[in-house]
């Protein structure tokens, strides 16, 4: 039997290699098309947020920033924020880390239970006092695109201070969500 060689370049190639690389060809190109979704290294939550004060009906509002990461995928996210709260002559400074379960509705729609500690810092008629409280939320995430680059979330949440008067709370705080990949 007659081997053909075929050169192509400076390098030989058989004929039969030749035709499986042309077989494979039109394959190529739906190999490339697939882009594999990575979830974003990070999602960084930019908004403002309400508190009420169950027992003396007080309310605080103010900017809040968080990160939220994901070190189990389908069971677990961390998300630390800094929420501080205006109201008259009182400023109160939120530090929490919430510990989330995480489902997905859709795949633009996610839903998340979080519970965690929160370090609280208020500056009360020129007296300051810290704390630590307890807090658990729901999370509500919305992607208007499938790529999960933007979007946004309301989170209402309720809070327990351990503190002097234990102090409990509503809050909700809602914004944008950026993903950093």
């Amino acid at each position: 039997m007659m081997q053909i060689v075929a050169t192509w370049g400076e390098i030989p190639v058989k004929a039969t290699r030749l035709v499986m690389l042309a077989a494979l060809l039109p394959f190529t190109g739906n190999a490339f098309a697939q882009s594999v979704e990575k979830e974003p290294a990070a999602i960084v939550e930019l908004g403002g947020a309400g508190n009420w004060n169950v027992k003396d009906g007080g309310s605080a509002f103010g900017p809040t920033v968080a990160v939220e990461v994901t070190p189990i995928e389908k069971w677990l996210e961390l998300e630390a924020g800094v929420t501080p709260l205006f109201s008259r002559h009182t400023t109160e400074w939120d530090i929490d880390l919430l510990f989330k379960k995480p489902w997905t509705l859709s795949k633009k729609a996610e839903f998340m239970i979080g519970a965690g500690p929160q370090w609280v810092h208020t500056r009360r008629n020129g007296m300051t006092t810290n704390s630590v409280s307890g807090e658990a939320v729901l999370d509500f995430m919305f992607w208007p695109s499938r790529k999960h680059r933007f979007g946004w979330y309301v989170e209402p949440g309720y809070e327990y201070n351990f503190g002097r008067g234990h102090e409990q709370s509503l809050g909700i705080s809602g914004g944008l969500l950026i993903a950093i990949r």
